[in-house]
């Protein structure tokens, strides 16, 4: 492919992305008063348990419990971040949550609320390997959200052995 060519592809799959978002963003958000809408929830639940998952409990009450508190967490997480990310986050949330972006950024095919955890791992995966930087910079925004929020709170450090800041 020539430089001109490829340049060109980008230039308008960054302006498609960007009306895409925007308009998204506008009927759809991720997030409205600094509350994650229910499909922005539900996403955030999905990748969860493909980026925490060995990290949850077995049982399926308590893992959906620890699920919920999860974005609880994130939310806070992501209330807490400057403005001008928080913004960021929300369209990338409002992106991937929509059908479209899902399907064209994720790479997956079915809902996140009937996707099985292992698509949901293969989806992230393949966002992970990607040769588009965008698909990689989204999945590691994805899973730096997820693993922040989860490995900030005190309750989960003993699931992977930390025993807390030492006292000084």
């Amino acid at each position: 492919m020539q430089r001109r060519t490829l340049l060109t592809v980008g230039l308008v799959a960054g302006t498609l992305l960007a009306l895409v978002g925007g308009t998204l963003a506008l009927t759809q958000p991720a997030r409205r008063a600094g509350r994650l809408s229910d499909t922005a929830r539900t996403t955030l639940t999905a990748v969860a348990k493909a980026v925490i998952g060995p990290l949850l409990p077995q049982a399926a009450e308590a893992k959906a419990l620890a699920l919920q508190a999860h974005v609880g967490r994130v939310e806070a997480t992501i209330a807490g971040l400057p403005p001008a990310l928080q913004m960021e986050v929300d369209e990338l949330l409002t992106i991937v949550s929509s059908v479209p972006g899902r399907f064209a950024l994720v790479g997956l095919t079915d809902s996140w609320q009937t996707a099985s955890d292992a698509q949901v791992t293969a989806a992230l995966q393949g966002m992970r390997e990607s040769s588009l930087a965008l698909r990689q910079q989204a999945f590691h925004a994805l899973r730096d959200i997820s693993n922040g929020a989860y490995f900030a709170d005190r309750s989960t450090w003993q699931a992977i052995g930390y025993p807390g800041p030492r006292v000084l």
